[in-house]
């Protein structure tokens, strides 16, 4: 059977990989592309406060997976192929409805208690129904999306349009909406008429009526397995039935023949030829469609070919006829206008400037030529006969102005001195007060450092007393809380009596936030942990024998009513027997947590037997170590006290 394959990638791979065991050819066509979303900023405080997980497609656990590594949470699966993927991904107790959300809430109902929490339903963007079991209270989260293709997926147009199709699945009412929806705008419906659709389920087979196909089958049970079974119902294409057959005799002749007439044996009937495959025109339109394909693919691809390959492919390059070009000028600079005009009006300014200072300084030149020459021409009026002498060099005004002070200043006569005695006396009995005044006060500062000082040693010593006190009272609680947890009892009111002790002090609070939630019930006591061993491990055991065939099953079963199996810590080996005999040697000398290191490295067949044990001996470690804790921190605040 030819069988196109609707899921996303993931799942389609897995289905083809099925089908081809069976002797099918699967044609993959994704209508829906998987995209896994950021989880809510409340999903780790849902995970931890839920008692159990719903998964209602394999999807969701390898979401679930990715959002969070925690594992130890129960897992409850709508299907055994969700089931399978939640225990491949390392999650240590699934079940399986092996049904629909109809089913899986009745098995909710059965092995859970609303009053234990709520549940915690992992799921895509669009649910077909709201799974929410009578009684529990249910919250959903979203951690993936399935995004419906734009378009047909090139594979299913291309065997539609040839023929090629036998049969084509559907696992959910989107895809069968889907495909409806893409094979119309296609215009492919007429191709349908000889394909079967095999739906999981009659919700998923009620939108494929809008396409005439041949048949529409709903599988006996929501399953991927049950799809299988029907595909395998289906007569083999080509073949056709033989003629009907009767076995009632001929009509006698009315009259005897004269002689016996020699009765031929039947001749052997000659094989009916069986017709399979997509025929001549098929065919060539097949291998059209490819010559297409690949000639498209060959043009996209054609920018990143290397260049020699591009060459054989564009063919020998024309070269023009040489013209006689002229002489290429060159390209004239760039030149910042803005720039320029900027620097020719600072230029222009400093000329302006440069101007009016020569003009300036040509200007008092004229003058002091003309003062220089009405002098020269004064003196020669009023002494003719005098020889013309050189003029005398001008004393500057300034330095004449220095020495005349100068000169005032020493001509001055040296006034009196005042009496100063006076103010010395002052300034001696000004020094004495200050002198005081500073002992006085050194004084006072002493008495306060010594009443200071008094203050400290007595406050300390309050601390000290008050530390001794509460490391005393914490050590006698720890003591108390201890033997509530290797009794198996609760331990809620000695734990209570911690809570004004811990006020202030974080090293107090993290153990007892860790006891907080075991205080009520208490925890199984080093004793019922040994006692509830071996069972737990013959079903451990049994379940290691036993796989999925008829006659395993049994055997893990015999294997779970009588078991002989080794013991004690000497027993060597990786096996599973060997493990289980030294964690058993292991709790019976105490050391719990050796034990449940053991049972942990077990491989995961056996994670339904040892998930109960291995929860209880894990309280009883965490209250033990929250114990230690509360211990230590009593000793420190002994210390302190010394």
């Amino acid at each position: 059977m030819r069988v196109l394959i609707t899921r996303p990638e993931r799942e389609a791979t897995a289905l083809a990989q099925a089908l081809v065991a069976r002797g099918h050819s699967p044609v993959i066509a994704p209508l829906f592309r998987l995209q896994v979303l950021h989880p809510p900023a409340d999903f780790a405080a849902s995970l931890a406060d839920c008692q159990a997980v719903l998964l209602t497609s394999a999807n969701g656990a390898r979401a679930l997976a990715e959002a969070s590594e925690q594992r130890s949470k129960p897992v409850f699966a709508v299907g055994d192929t969700t089931a399978a993927t939640a225990e491949g991904l390392g999650f240590g107790t699934v079940a399986s409805a092996s049904g629909d959300a109809a089913a899986l809430s009745e098995l909710v109902r059965e092995r859970l208690d609303p009053a234990n929490g709520p549940l915690l339903h992992v799921c895509g963007a669009e649910v077909a129904g709201d799974l929410r079991p009578e009684g529990f209270e249910t919250r959903r989260v979203v951690l993936y999306e399935a995004r419906e293709s734009e378009a047909l997926p090139d594979a299913a147009r291309a065997a539609l349009e040839a023929r090629a199709l036998d049969a084509a699945t559907f696992f959910s009412p989107r895809a069968s909406e889907a495909f409806v929806r893409l094979v119309t705008e296609a215009k492919l419906d007429d191709a349908c008429r000889s394909v079967t659709a095999i739906a999981i389920s009659p919700a998923a087979a009620s939108p494929l009526a809008g396409l005439p196909f041949a048949r529409t089958v709903a599988a006996e049970r929501p399953t991927r397995q049950a799809v299988l079974d029907e595909i395998d119902r289906l007569p083999v294409p080509g073949v056709q039935s033989p003629s009907p057959m009767t076995d009632t005799p001929a009509s006698a002749p009315s009259e005897p023949p004269e002689r016996p007439i020699a009765v031929a044996p039947p001749a052997t009937p000659s094989p009916i030829p069986v017709s399979r495959g997509v025929g001549a025109i098929g065919a060539f339109v097949i291998g059209l469609i490819a010559a297409v394909i690949v000639l498209a693919a060959a043009l996209i691809s054609l920018p990143y070919w290397p260049q020699e390959a591009r060459s054989l492919w564009r063919g020998p390059a024309v070269v023009p006829p040489a013209t006689t070009a002229p002489a290429a000028t060159p390209a004239a600079p760039v030149i910042d206008t803005a720039a320029l005009d900027t620097a020719r009006r600072e230029l222009s300014a400093r000329l302006d400037a440069l101007d009016k200072r020569v003009n300036a300084a040509a200007a008092v030149a004229a003058q002091a030529q003309a003062a220089q020459a009405q002098a020269a021409q004064a003196q020669a009026q009023t002494q003719p006969d005098r020889p013309r002498a050189e003029p005398p060099a001008t004393p500057d005004p300034a330095i004449a102005e220095l020495r005349g002070k100068i000169d005032a200043l020493e001509s001055r006569p040296a006034a009196a001195e005042p009496d100063t005695s006076s103010l010395k006396s002052e300034i001696v009995a000004l020094r004495a007060g200050l002198q005081s005044l500073d002992q006085a006060v050194a004084g006072q500062k002493a008495a306060l450092d010594k009443a200071a000082a008094a203050a400290n040693a007595s406050t300390a010593g309050e601390q000290k007393a008050l530390a001794a006190a509460r490391g005393s009272a914490v050590i006698g609680i720890a003591a108390r809380i201890s033997a509530g947890v290797a009794s198996g009892q609760p331990f809620a009111t000695d734990l209570a009596l911690l809570a004004p002790l811990a006020q202030g002090d974080a090293k107090l609070g993290e153990p007892i936030a860790t006891l907080q939630p075991l205080a009520a019930k208490g925890v199984a006591s080093r004793a019922s942990l040994a006692a509830s061993f071996p069972p737990m491990a013959r079903n451990a055991l049994a379940d290691d024998l036993a796989d999925d065939s008829f006659w395993q099953r049994l055997l893990g079963k015999l294997k779970n009513l009588v078991s002989l199996r080794r013991v004690g810590a000497d027993v060597a080996g990786d096996s599973v027997e060997a493990k289980l005999a030294r964690a058993e040697a292991a709790i019976g000398s105490g050391n719990v947590a050796a034990a449940v290191d053991l049972v942990k490295s077990l491989p995961p067949q056996t994670s339904r037997a040892t998930a109960d044990w291995l929860a209880r001996a894990e309280a009883h470690l965490a209250a033990q170590r929250a114990v230690d804790q509360l211990a230590a921190q009593a000793v420190t605040l002994l210390g302190i006290a010394r």
